[in-house]
């Protein structure tokens, strides 16, 4: 298999020095060239055709927004962000997020010796994974076109007709069921990660306000982002979206995204049910962690539940689906044709907890349906 070409776009030569080297290391991934700012990058696009970019936020001449739009205007191909984690630059990654970035990496990790092998291992997965996303995946060359058949001659008077050549049947697409309508949830569930938050931006704006239960949602996402990401989504959206709150008693038609740094547990107290933030456990691979709010759910909630999983990285929300199915949660999961990463609505699938599979265009029109709204 050839390896993975990259261009490295900064301003900073430090920078761009720094982030070919952690990509140089990996066999599969190779840098074929860098440039200084948006400019240079579209010139260096059109004259080395990278399988992928990483993109800087803040450049001289045509910053990374400005640059991000032509790209996906004039030549589509999986775009990561290198993004500081100040809220100025929370907020210029969301937007590239939103109009068409992948994900993001942030950009003075790179610069900590401590923890420079995790940020090399992540740059390096989030290259493999982005380059080969079903979004931009390039389409198969068409099947060759069969020559017609021949028409058949007309059997001679008394011949005896040749029996029908048996027909092939095509297997089925491996979706899972149909998503029960009956009991209807009282609680909706959504877990994902890198892509969700251009998912979540397509999903929720989709539902009306008087969707009639509370809606937890875990995203990966840096504490400096969570706050952005939900005012953002809230002022596209009819529902109330907004960062979790310790302590806060789930209200219907109100979203809530977990903190970043932190996990979010469902709690029942006094036969209300309300949301505990908290940094335990540290052990976790990812905080907030899908998991562990499906798991704080599956222990502590005796209402219908409704489950999902989007498009992410690695398997994190599997484990706990598969407790929620088991307790008789309905379960769906996004389907790879729309998923930007296929790993954790696959590793549910896989587990054999999923009700249903479907595209993200069609999600909203099932929930509304299930919901009745």
């Amino acid at each position: 298999m050839e390896p993975i070409r990259v261009l490295v776009v900064d301003d900073s030569a430090f920078m761009r020095k720094a982030i070919e080297r952690m990509l140089q290391d990996a066999q599969d991934i190779q840098v074929v060239g860098t440039a200084r700012d948006g400019l240079d990058a579209l010139d260096k696009i059109r004259d080395l055709k990278p399988d992928i970019v990483t993109l800087d936020v803040e450049m001289p001449r045509m910053d990374g927004l400005a640059c991000l739009k032509r790209i996906m205007a004039d030549c589509p191909l999986p775009v990561l962000m290198v993004s500081s984690l100040t809220q100025e630059g929370a907020t210029a990654t969301l937007e590239a997020l939103a109009a068409g970035a992948l994900d993001f990496i942030p950009k003075e990790s790179s610069l900590a010796s401590a923890s420079m092998f995790q940020i090399q291992q992540d740059l390096q997965e989030k290259v493999r994974k982005l380059a080969r996303s079903p979004k931009f995946r390039k389409a198969r060359p068409a099947a060759p076109v069969p020559a017609p058949a021949p028409i058949p001659s007309r059997p001679l008077p008394g011949a005896i007709p040749a029996p029908a050549a048996p027909v092939a049947h095509r297997p089925a697409a491996p979706h899972a069921g149909t998503l029960a309508a009956s009991p209807r949830a009282e609680l909706l569930l959504i877990g994902c990660s890198t892509g969700g938050p251009k998912a979540l931006q397509d999903l929720l704006p989709a539902l009306p306000r008087n969707l009639p239960v509370p809606c937890l949602i875990v995203q990966h996402m840096p504490g400096t982002f969570t706050k952005p990401f939900a005012e953002r989504l809230n002022s596209i959206s009819q529902l109330e979206i907004k960062e979790a709150e310790n302590g806060e008693i789930l209200k219907p038609g109100t979203v809530y995204i977990a903190p970043g740094g932190f996990h979010m547990f469902y709690r029942q107290r006094g036969g209300q049910a309300h949301l505990e933030i908290n940094p335990e456990p540290v052990s976790t691979l990812h905080r907030p962690s899908v998991d562990v709010m499906f798991q704080s759910v599956a222990e502590n909630c005796s209402q219908q539940v409704l489950a999902m999983i989007l498009t992410g990285m690695g398997a994190d929300g599997a484990k706990g689906m598969e407790m929620l199915k088991a307790r008789g949660a309905h379960t769906m999961a996004e389907a790879e044709e729309s998923c930007v990463v296929y790993g954790m609505p696959r590793a549910a699938f896989e587990r054999g907890c999923v009700d249903q599979v479907a595209p993200l265009p069609e999600m909203a029109g099932l929930l509304r349906r299930h919901f009745q709204i």
